[in-house]
């Protein structure tokens, strides 16, 4: 049986809202960056902060300035990483919006409560958040009605081109298909280190097992692969 041990230090909950309430998000979201740029010009005006001393900092350095009250530093961590962190929960859910919405959660969560980063973790930042991230990404996955096969496909036009592109779009779509029906860690551990180009070993921090284990894991899921793959094909001929 696969460990789903969580760093117990580590808070990841949180509701994710319904789709319903997209636009509110948004909204949320909004003023807050108003908030944070207009925190930042007042700043820079009395202490001339200049964009190019925070490019500079490293992320746990913004973290260290967010805690303690300036959250000017907010933004560069956004802009550094946002994409990365998208990357992974889409990975997970299939779906732009949902994808998204985990992520500004996963921010507007260390907007409001900077204090759940501690200075005393041993672990990067971008470890750190990719459990939050991931672990919200699971979670809402779980709510959701999955999509099916034919769900996702797009209709495109009857002709030589299109029909190589459907096929091609079937068998990458396919492959999705089996690698979302993988055990969760499984998965997990296939799109940190396949997909997101994460090393082992920091893949293995962001699960909380040790490297032994991340590889046993990463074995097993290209294994399941390949059968699911081979049982798909011999079912078609």
């Amino acid at each position: 049986m696969e460990s789903t041990t969580e760093s117990a230090d580590v808070d990841t909950t949180i509701n994710k809202p319904e789709p319903v309430a997209r636009q509110a998000r948004h909204i949320v979201a909004l003023t807050c960056l108003y908030a944070m740029i207009i925190n930042n010009l007042r700043k820079q005006e009395s202490q001339n902060f200049m964009a190019e001393d925070l490019y500079s900092y490293s992320d746990e350095q913004l973290l260290n300035l967010i805690t303690e009250g300036d959250k000017t530093a907010f933004p560069e961590l956004v802009m550094r990483h946002s994409k990365k962190f998208y990357g992974i929960a889409y990975r997970i859910l299939s779906n732009r919006d949902d994808a998204e919405d985990t992520v500004q959660d996963a921010f507007l969560k260390l907007w409001h409560n900077p204090e759940i980063w501690n200075k005393q973790y041993k672990i990067k930042f971008t470890t750190w958040f990719y459990k939050i991230v991931i672990n919200l990404s699971l979670d809402y996955k779980k709510k959701i009605k999955p999509e099916t096969l034919g769900e996702q496909m797009e209709v495109l036009e009857d002709n030589d081109r299109s029909d190589v592109i459907m096929e091609n779009k079937q068998k990458k779509e396919l492959i999705e298909k089996f690698i979302s029906e993988l055990p969760e860690r499984q998965q997990t551990a296939l799109n940190l280190c396949f997909y997101e180009g994460i090393s082992n070993k920091e893949a293995a921090e962001i699960m909380d097992v040790n490297l032994k284990a991340l590889e046993s894991l990463l074995m097993r899921a290209k294994e399941n692969l390949k059968l699911k793959i081979s049982k798909s094909y011999k079912e078609a001929v």
